[in-house]
């Protein structure tokens, strides 16, 4: 059975630095009808564990540790019960909301994932949070590529880098090294909005450095 990609909206808050915004979170599921992971079970934790239903949860992906994309991932794993994967340098996000229970797996940069006979490899991409990670599915349904940006690239540019623990330039050279040289056709699945693709976004990398954070 070939791996599927599969989408919710999930609707909430985000905090930081003593604000408060409404957002709308994309949550991705990776699989097929036998097994799956789940890339940033935002918000919802209910409607993402319906969606994943009597699957085989190998893993919880989360691209970055900002409150509007882990806050639901206790309620979740109460109802799922798998393993939680966050890159280390954003573990001091994580103890913001859940300061005595740690993330089961520190995600590296070049750890592969393998769901449903596909493979998902981490890439750290530092910028929007110390800890920010995409991942890129290379060959995804009908062969096509795939990258789960969470909020480092978007549809129009990098990710907010405004406020604490974010770096402009750092985003950029995340988004340069190890986003940008993927293959033109790769669909650029993000943390909010609509989709894009590398080739889309890839003209627009001086813009991006002109017009700055």
């Amino acid at each position: 059975m070939s791996v599927r990609i599969e989408h919710l909206v999930t609707s909430g808050t985000f905090s930081l630095d003593g604000g408060t915004w409404d957002v709308d979170n994309n949550v991705w599921i990776v699989g097929n009808g036998e097994e799956c992971v789940v890339i940033d079970p935002a918000h919802d934790a209910k409607a993402v564990a319906a969606a994943v239903g009597g699957r085989k949860l190998k893993a919880i992906l989360l691209t970055h540790g900002h409150d509007d994309h882990i806050r639901s991932v206790a309620d979740f794993w109460d109802l799922v019960q798998a393993p939680i994967h966050l890159h280390q340098d954003d573990w001091m996000l994580w103890r913001n909301v859940y300061p005595d229970v740690e993330p089961d797996v520190a995600i590296k940069h070049g750890d592969v994932i393998e769901v449903a006979g596909a493979s998902l490899t981490a890439l750290h991409t530092p910028g929007h949070s110390p800890g920010s990670v995409s991942f890129h599915l290379a060959d995804g349904p009908d062969g096509e590529g795939s990258l789960f940006s969470g909020d480092t690239l978007f549809q129009g540019g990098p990710g907010a880098t405004g406020r604490s623990y974010s770096d402009f330039p750092t985003i950029i050279e995340s988004i340069r090294t190890w986003l940008l040289p993927l293959p033109a056709e790769t669909v650029v699945r993000t943390g909010h909005g609509d989709s894009t693709t590398i080739g889309a976004e890839a003209p627009h990398l001086d813009e991006w450095i002109a017009r700055g954070h």
